[in-house]
């Protein structure tokens, strides 16, 4: 791992790619923020960390049927429905319109970037190539992107290829599209499990510090990890640390 400012070779790098929730954008104070206003009367904060725990095992059950051939690949928009759904009825909230669970379910479009990410994003754009790679479905991405002025030079998205992260296939599958070789890409995310399997698929790794992910209550621990190639404060720490 390089040290905080110190620069590592990268001569042969030519792709930056960009886990998104919770790296670029700040998807739990976003999420607070609709609930509010959806749903005033419920305790934002659970249900926002609620909905996001949720997730996880939501998609390992999508990829174990998928496995055993009993369903398609399913976009995180109808993984994030469903999992409203179950939440709306834990907090007795049923009642709700269908239109309004709609509405809801599409606060993850509208989830505002961290401070650094535009200014990080941009600098670094203008020496690589800067794209998603995220589980995240590409309409999703998109108008999260066009809403909150992300400067990506494509979109690349688990539903390309047909697989979710963790599944090597999305890391390798990023590789191709670029022609690269692994080493010629780096992921850059805030969670250690990503930047683990990008690894063992050989690309370089970036970890990005986001602390308050999980909401000022739940501080994360950022320590740096020796396997990583760059650890970074931010986005714009990143673009110092790659010359950019």
């Amino acid at each position: 791992m390089a040290g905080a400012d110190k620069m590592v070779e990268t001569s042969e790098l030519k792709v930056i790619a960009f886990d998104v929730f919770g790296t670029v954008v700040d998807w739990h104070s976003g999420v607070v923020a609709e609930v509010q206003r959806v749903l005033p009367d419920v305790d934002a904060d659970a249900f926002a960390l609620a909905w996001r725990a949720g997730y996880k095992p939501a998609m390992e059950a999508v990829m174990q049927r998928f496995a055993a051939g009993e369903g398609g690949f399913t976009l995180v928009d109808e993984l994030h429905l469903h999992i409203l759904e179950d939440l709306l009825a834990q907090f007795g909230m049923e009642a709700l319109d269908r239109e309004r669970v709609r509405e809801l379910n599409t606060a993850w479009h509208r989830l505002p970037a961290w401070p650094d990410s535009v200014e990080g994003l941009t600098r670094l754009k203008r020496k690589y190539t800067i794209c998603t790679l995220s589980n995240g479905n590409i309409g999703l991405l998109t108008e999260m992107a066009k809403r909150a002025g992300l400067p990506w030079d494509c979109v690349l998205s688990a539903e390309i290829f047909k697989s979710y992260k963790p599944d090597p296939r999305v890391y390798l599958g990023a590789v191709s599209v670029f022609d690269a070789s692994p080493g010629q890409v780096m992921l850059a995310a805030a969670h250690h499990d990503d930047l683990a399997a990008a690894r063992v698929c050989g690309l370089r790794t970036a970890y990005i510090e986001r602390p308050l992910e999980n909401g000022s209550a739940q501080p994360k621990d950022v320590s740096p990890r020796v396997e990583n190639t760059l650890h970074a404060r931010d986005i714009n720490h990143l673009a110092d640390l790659l010359g950019c």
